[in-house]
């Protein structure tokens, strides 16, 4: 059975944003879409209410899950849609739809949350503790429409864990018939002023070397089981954050990937993946690994 690509919906206009985006996203892969849309009211509006009374919370859960399936529809008539109200808050929702779910896709704010939030605690809460690869649809024009034929991960850095954000990167790639630019971002310590005196070449040259190596090894593996995939290693000094959200300019989908800790609350998002997410000018896909 495949697993769904599921849609966290609630009326807003960054939730139909997602909506599109995740209908585009099926298609691709061949995945059927799940929309949900958390609500509690059953909880405080007792069992079996009469017809003529029905809870207004109740009437617009039904009104924007129903909305939403209408316009996921009209996206492509080819995917299969099912849509749910689920009983319970937004995050503990989508994190157990996450156990069985292809990826998460949710909208960068929520209806509840102030305008001028660049991310919503909802998209932030699922991004750090989902069990599948999340998808926070955010960005420009172009980087929601996926015009630019490209793709960027965030790879090479081994203690990042993103084994599996390479694979997803590959696959996401080569269904997209797009380019995939892998960027390994380097600094150089402060204390590396002068050249090690058993080495030959600038302390950049070392560093740039040691960057191109890991990011060699990190995409060995996917590379040899994704030959068709047009792929451009990129290595580049400077900032993590601000390195990857230059180049999602230009791209249709920046990935990277979180360690999931056994033992702890979530993945390990650091300062990169925030930036990433509150900044990028395009849609972010954080992909666990497992430790």
């Amino acid at each position: 059975m495949e697993l769904p690509l599921v849609v966290g919906v609630d009326g807003s206009e960054p939730s139909r944003q997602a909506v599109d985006w995740a209908v585009a996203e099926a298609a691709r892969h061949g995945l059927p879409l799940r929309l949900v849309y958390a609500s509690l009211w059953e909880r405080y509006e007792g069992a079996g209410p009469a017809a003529d009374e029905e809870p207004s919370e109740r009437a617009v859960a039904e009104h924007i899950l129903g909305t939403a399936t209408e316009r996921a529809r009209r996206g492509d008539p080819d995917v299969k849609v099912s849509a749910e109200v689920v009983p319970d808050g937004a995050v503990p929702a989508l994190l157990r739809e996450s156990h069985h779910a292809f990826a998460v896709v949710t909208g960068s704010r929520g209806r509840g949350e102030l305008a001028g939030l660049l991310l919503g605690s909802v998209s932030l809460a699922v991004a750090g503790r989902a069990h599948c690869p999340v998808v926070v649809v955010r960005g420009d024009k172009a980087g929601l429409a996926g015009t630019h034929e490209r793709i960027v991960l965030g790879a090479g850095d081994p203690s990042s864990g993103g084994e599996e954000a390479v694979r997803f990167a590959f696959r996401e790639a080569e269904v997209r018939g797009c380019t995939l630019d892998a960027v390994r971002a380097w600094r150089r310590p402060a204390r590396d002023t002068v050249p090690h005196p058993l080495l030959t070449g600038s302390p950049e040259h070392h560093h740039h070397q040691r960057a191109s190596e890991e990011l060699d090894a990190a995409l060995h593996d996917a590379a040899t089981d994704h030959p068709s995939v047009r792929l451009r290693r990129v290595t580049v000094e400077g900032s993590a954050g601000k390195v990857l959200v230059a180049r999602s300019a230009a791209a249709d989908l920046l990935i990277i990937g979180a360690r999931l800790r056994h033992g702890h609350a979530g993945h390990h998002l650091g300062r990169v993946a925030h930036t990433l997410l509150h900044q990028a000018d395009c849609p972010v896909a954080v992909v666990p690994q497992r430790a």
